[in-house]
């Protein structure tokens, strides 16, 4: 493993190397200034790394260009309606990242005049921001000297410097390896080109080590285990739950409720269900009497901490509205834009196939 100070040794030959790549075959991404250029606008750094969250790059581009057509700037977001940007967000999956998008917005009008403070410190005391992505946006953006490390960056300099200990015990000497080699000038460019090398180069199988521009300087290349790092801790098994959604049909419309602002997919629009959450089963018990017909099949879903098994049960019959949990009724033919989760949307496609039997 190299240490600090052999870090140190050639900080300089790596970021040179790295850089001289990065301006020759950076990836074109509508958040990004071409290598060398002025920053990118702010905002636009700033909504791209809270969509890339848990989030690959191929997923947000078509999201990223949505937003900032609709809402181009903070003020534009800040004053959106909730339900606009909840449904805006379906489909992108962690959804206390749209709450805290809408949070962060409405506090850097509010409190910064529309404009995302220039420093990492102040960016981190913002919502829905954390020490990585205060550290993206103060690089790209602000071109301040920040250690801006995600799962590519952990990936290359754990290959880089040998770094054998365990993610995540592994962060700490990951993070003083990356200050370690950050160059002062272009650190914006820096973090983007450590990020491009491991999302293409340096991938996590069959990393493509005789392209590499960091080759002669990788210590576990050299060894000849560069493939076997970063080295993991072994998973837990994630909790089984199982619960079940209520699909409400009349005249070609469907019953929506919304899901409090608190907890699982907070704030969306969704079927009714029977309270399944992270730590609990539902109790499969409907919202109102009626003459419910369980549909075929069950919907499968992953969420960070558990999985669920959601089945879905169905009627038709007249319904006295005044039993319905509160919600509204929302036209089958323009079911995709209410912007149902993903996993909503997955129940109401096995509903929709099943109408005929009910």
């Amino acid at each position: 493993m190299a240490s600090v100070q052999q870090r140190d040794d050639f900080s300089g030959d790596i970021a040179s190397a790295l850089l001289g790549h990065y301006d020759r075959h950076a990836r074109e991404l509508p958040w990004r200034s071409p290598p060398g250029m002025p920053p990118p606008d702010p905002y636009r750094v700033w909504l791209s790394e809270v969509m890339l969250q848990q989030t690959t790059v191929a997923a947000v581009i078509g999201y990223f260009e949505k937003f900032t057509r609709r809402w181009p700037d903070f003020t534009t977001l800040a004053a959106a309606d909730d339900a606009d940007v909840m449904a805006a967000w379906a489909g992108l999956g962690y959804y206390s990242r749209a709450r805290n998008l809408l949070k962060c917005a409405r506090a850097v009008v509010v409190e910064h005049g529309g404009q995302l403070p220039a420093h990492s410190a102040a960016l981190a005391k913002l919502p829905g921001i954390g020490p990585y992505t205060a550290a993206a946006i103060a690089a790209i953006a602000f071109s301040e000297r920040a250690s801006v490390v995600d799962a590519n960056v952990e990936r290359v300099v754990a290959r880089l410097f040998a770094i054998e200990t365990p993610l995540p015990a592994a962060k700490p000497e990951i993070r003083i390896a990356v200050d370690a080699i950050t160059p002062d000038d272009r650190p914006g460019d820096f973090a983007q080109a450590m990020m491009d090398l491991g999302a293409s180069l340096c991938s996590v199988r069959n990393p493509q080590c005789l392209l590499c521009p960091l080759q002669s300087r990788c210590v576990a290349h050299k060894a000849g285990f560069a493939e076997t790092l970063p080295r993991k801790g072994p998973k837990k098994a994630k909790p089984e739950r199982a619960g079940t959604a209520w699909w409400i049909e009349r005249n070609d419309h469907v019953w929506l409720v919304r899901r409090p602002d608190r907890g699982m997919l907070g704030g969306m629009r969704s079927l009714p269900d029977d309270g399944w959450n992270s730590r609990a089963n539902g109790d499969s018990q409907p919202p109102f009497a009626a003459n419910w017909n369980a549909v075929p099949g069950e919907v499968a879903h992953v969420f960070t901490h558990f999985r669920l098994t959601l089945r879905l049960a169905a009627t038709a019959a007249p319904v006295e509205e005044s039993s319905l949990p509160p919600g509204e009724w929302w036209p089958l033919k323009s079911l995709d834009s209410a912007g149902l989760p993903t996993l909503f949307s997955k129940a109401a496609k096995l509903a929709i196939r099943a109408r005929e039997k009910f």
